[in-house]
C-alpha cells in the first residue's frame, strides 16, 4: 500500500488531440492513394501517412481495408452522381438534357485525371470484390435515375452504358475521343 504522505512522481501525459474530421481525412487520403498508386498498392500504412495521422487511427475508424475502400469509392461515386443530378436537374427539356449529358462526359467525367483514374480503379476493383460491386450498382442506379428525368428507363440504361463506355474508351485510349466526337456519339445514339 502506498503512503499518501509521500508525493508521487508526476507522469506527463500527452494531451489528447481532438480531431473530429480525422475519419473524413482518412477517406480522402484513401482516394488520393488509390488515384496515385492503385487499389493494389493501397494499404492502411500509406493512407495513414497521406492523412498525417498515426497508423492506429485506421483500425480505430475502420474494421478493415475493404471498409475503407468501400467508403472511399462510395464518396467518389456520390460526387459523380451529384454531377449527373445537377446537370440533368438544370435541363428543362430533352434538348438541354442531351447537352447536359455531353457536358457531363466531356467536362465532368473526363475533365479530371484524378477522378478518371478513380473511376477506372473502381471498375476494376468491383469486378473482383462483391462489396465494391454494390457501390457501382448504387452509382449506376443514381445515374439512371438522373437520366430518367428526361429519357425513358430503357434509353436511360443504354445511355448510361454509353457514357461508361465513352469514359473508359477515353481513359484507356492513346487517341481519346474529342469533345466533338463525344457530341456526335451521344447525338447519334439519342436520335
Amino acid at each position: 500500500m502506498s503512503d499518501p504522505t509521500v508525493p508521487r512522481p508526476s507522469v506527463a501525459r500527452r494531451p489528447r488531440r481532438h480531431d473530429p474530421g480525422r475519419r473524413d481525412r482518412l477517406i480522402d487520403a484513401a482516394l488520393t492513394v488509390i488515384a496515385e498508386r492503385g487499389v493494389a498498392a493501397t494499404t492502411h500504412r500509406e493512407i495513414a501517412r497521406v492523412a498525417d495521422v498515426p497508423l492506429g487511427s485506421m483500425t480505430y475508424h475502420f474494421t478493415s481495408l475493404e471498409e475503407v475502400l468501400a467508403e472511399a469509392f462510395t464518396r467518389h461515386a456520390d460526387s459523380v452522381a451529384r454531377a449527373f443530378d445537377e446537370r440533368l436537374t438544370a435541363a428543362r427539356n430533352r434538348e438541354e438534357a442531351t447537352e447536359a449529358v455531353i457536358a457531363l462526359v466531356a467536362d465532368d467525367l473526363l475533365g479530371s485525371q484524378h477522378d478518371l483514374v478513380l473511376s477506372v480503379e473502381l471498375y476494376v476493383a468491383a469486378a473482383r470484390n462483391p462489396a465494391l460491386r454494390g457501390v457501382t450498382q448504387a452509382w449506376m442506379a443514381r445515374s439512371r435515375q438522373a437520366l430518367e428525368r428526361h429519357f425513358d428507363a430503357t434509353t436511360a440504361r443504354e445511355l448510361d452504358a454509353l457514357i461508361e463506355g465513352l469514359v473508359l474508351h477515353s481513359a484507356l485510349s492513346t487517341d481519346p475521343m474529342t469533345p466533338e466526337q463525344i457530341r456526335h456519339a451521344i447525338h447519334r445514339f439519342l436520335r
